[in-house]
């Protein structure tokens, strides 16, 4: 009788567990499909998709530009919480001659980056912040060094990880979220992405990539003027 009594808790209590447990991961599925939900009716022609992390990715267009929004969580950067990246990407064809990518605190265990893979390393001036390192395909001209020198603005928010030029488009990858010290390390628990991305959030890190654009097409135009009175002179 005792045996059947003490059968009957633990089974309780293991129909208890497996509920909290189902409960949780519903809750779970649901913010991380639901990170953009803010942000997603500020976008036109929307797509959305559900990585295989379990996180949102959407792209469309934000104010005329084509903006690919990604999550990327980085669980295996050695003695680090966790960490959430957010992928801002513009594709679009712009006029630069090659991928330039500049990163803060390079670890070389990047999920979301190919920044090793880039052959030639610059040594950057004292302007810069001292963690930060710029890889290209190869030496920087005159025109791309200053045409970065006037974005070094963008390294001021700590949260900014990496900035990417390329012929392909632009890219902005921003600290978006970490674990929670406490359950990380007592319970190896990595929840990452529960309060959903603040347009207020979003809006400067567009802002910014748009007028990078906008120095690139315009540096670009005046060298085509000048290309062009050369001709004919």
């Amino acid at each position: 009788m005792q045996a059947g009594i003490i059968a009957l808790i633990l089974g309780g209590g293991l129909v208890i567990l497996a509920l909290r447990l189902s409960r949780a991961t519903r809750a779970r599925r649901a913010w991380r499909e639901g990170y953009f939900e803010l942000i997603t009716p500020h976008m036109t022609a929307l797509r959305r998709a559900v990585m295989p992390t379990g996180f949102a990715r959407v792209s469309g267009q934000i104010g005329g530009v084509l903006t690919d929004l990604q999550l990327v969580p980085d669980t295996l950067t050695w003695r680090k919480l966790p960490t959430l990246w957010l992928l801002i990407t513009q594709p679009g064809a712009l006029p630069v001659s090659q991928r330039i990518d500049l990163m803060v605190r390079p670890r070389g265990v990047e999920p979301f980056s190919t920044f090793d893979a880039l052959p030639h390393q610059t040594i950057l001036p004292q302007d810069f912040p001292f963690d930060a390192s710029l890889r290209s395909e190869r030496a920087l001209s005159p025109d791309e060094a200053d045409l970065l020198f006037r974005h070094l603005h963008l390294l001021q928010d700590p949260r900014i990880k990496e900035l990417i030029l390329a012929p392909e488009g632009l890219r902005l990858t921003f600290f978006a979220d970490e674990a929670e010290r406490g359950r990380y390390l007592i319970f190896r628990e990595a929840e990452m992405g529960k309060e959903p991305l603040e347009p207020e959030t979003l809006a400067p890190l567009l802002d910014a990539l748009a007028d990078l654009r906008a120095d690139i097409l315009a540096g670009a135009a005046w060298q085509n003027r000048q290309e062009n009175t050369g001709k004919t002179a």
